[in-house]
């Protein structure tokens, strides 16, 4: 649509300002992500150099972009969560783990089923690119840092199919901390073969869900699959607890 016809140059600014929130809100432009060259957009939104320039200082006094001497504009982090609180008590307090997966559960479950009611072709296609690059990296078993990158990767193209952009940037505001449990997940399941064949069926029977578009299995799946990984977890503590009860015991401590 070409947004120059007829209007007023401050209009036509509101308008710039619009549809490049109308793309952040939609996920296409992502937070922390550049805009494009002012060729491109300009070319994309039909609109003046002059008018774009305006928009774009709207966007930054609403402090929907930044800029950065030197290196251009940016998508501000829209839905900014101060999470270092959180990534330091994850990291001294174990036991936020489970609270962290509680969480889990119920976004990605909501997530995957919204992904299979409105997930689009386009959305499917880069789900699969994601699964595959997830079961590819399985196959050569490069190491625990990527795989958890790709697992995250591929849970996050799901979200992002759900078309629901609320729900998009607060999963992307606690980035840091939802890797975090994919790491945990990864580095403590992965190297234990019942629950490495366990999560791999999870993970297809999410992927086979969500493009098979069936909303009520694909929320069955995400929900059963974290719910799975809580309770391994957990099994797993309360192991390593017996085998350091019964040590000390040997040694004469108890």
């Amino acid at each position: 649509m070409d947004m120059k016809a007829h209007q007023p140059p401050r209009l036509v600014a509101d308008a710039v300002a619009e549809r490049i929130e109308g793309l952040i809100a939609d996920g296409v432009l992502k937070s922390g992500q550049p805009l494009p060259s002012e060729r491109r957009l300009t070319e994309k939104l039909g609109v003046s150099r002059t008018a774009l320039r305006e928009g774009l200082r709207l966007l930054r006094a609403r402090g929907i972009i930044h800029t950065e001497q030197g290196r251009g504009s940016y998508v501000s982090q829209i839905a900014q969560v101060d999470a270092q609180p959180l990534v330091h008590l994850f990291q001294s307090q174990p036991r936020t783990l489970y609270d962290l997966l509680e969480v889990r559960a119920l976004l990605e479950g909501e997530s995957a089923r919204l992904a299979a009611l409105r997930g689009t072709d386009i959305d499917f296609i880069m789900i699969r690119r994601r699964y595959e690059a997830m079961l590819a990296e399985r196959v050569q078993e490069t190491g625990t840092a990527k795989h958890a990158h790709l697992d995250h990767a591929f849970h996050l193209s799901i979200c992002e199919a759900s078309h629901n952009p609320v729900l998009v940037h607060t999963l992307q505001a606690l980035n840091d901390l939802m890797l975090g449990s994919v790491f945990a997940c990864v580095n403590n399941l992965y190297h234990r073969e019942p629950h490495k064949r366990d999560i791999d069926k999870q993970h297809a029977d999410l992927f086979h869900a969500v493009v098979g578009r069936q909303p009520e299995q694909a929320h069955r799946a995400a929900t059963a699959h974290v719910d799975s990984v809580r309770k391994s977890l957990s099994d797993i503590e309360q192991e390593e607890q017996r085998l350091v009860r019964a040590t000390r015991r040997l040694e004469g401590w108890a």
